[in-house]
């Protein structure tokens, strides 16, 4: 696993250490707009995410607390990952992030753009709920 180092104390310098890597986000990405939530589901992602950077993320978010895992009820030798408030507090940050690459990369995620246009704290925190209520349906 990617071993974070803190260069500084600065708090963007901060969130880069975790969030700066692509693979991180589009992992946040998939279990905040999508019903992913296992390995499979990640490999099965439009962008092709490696095995071993995939496994590696999972473990450096689970072991930094943004995701939980959890063993499915139906294999034993399958995790489910949920969000957990660490995680869920990044809702309006990545929701930002895909604000402003629609913005500049156009089309994408129109509906969810169109949902935060017209009222985004409303937006935010359903999807916020929605990871809450995924957190809660998940055995333990």
């Amino acid at each position: 696993m990617k071993e974070i180092q803190h260069r500084s104390n600065c708090p963007i310098s901060y969130s880069l250490d975790y969030l700066g890597d692509k693979w991180v986000l589009l992992i946040l990405r998939d279990l905040i707009f999508t019903n992913k939530s296992t390995y499979g589901d990640f490999i099965a992602s439009e962008e092709k995410i490696a095995t071993n950077i995939l496994a590696d993320r999972l473990k450096l978010l689970e072991e930094n607390g943004f995701i939980k895992s959890t063993v499915s009820a139906e294999k034993k030798n399958k995790f489910i990952y949920n969000l957990t408030e660490k995680g869920i507090d990044l809702i309006p940050v990545i929701m930002e992030l895909m604000v402003w690459g629609s913005k500049y990369n156009p089309p994408g995620a129109n509906n969810l753009i169109q949902e935060l246009n017209k009222d985004k704290e409303g937006t935010i925190q359903n999807y916020k709920n929605r990871a809450r209520t995924r957190m809660k349906t998940t055995p333990e």
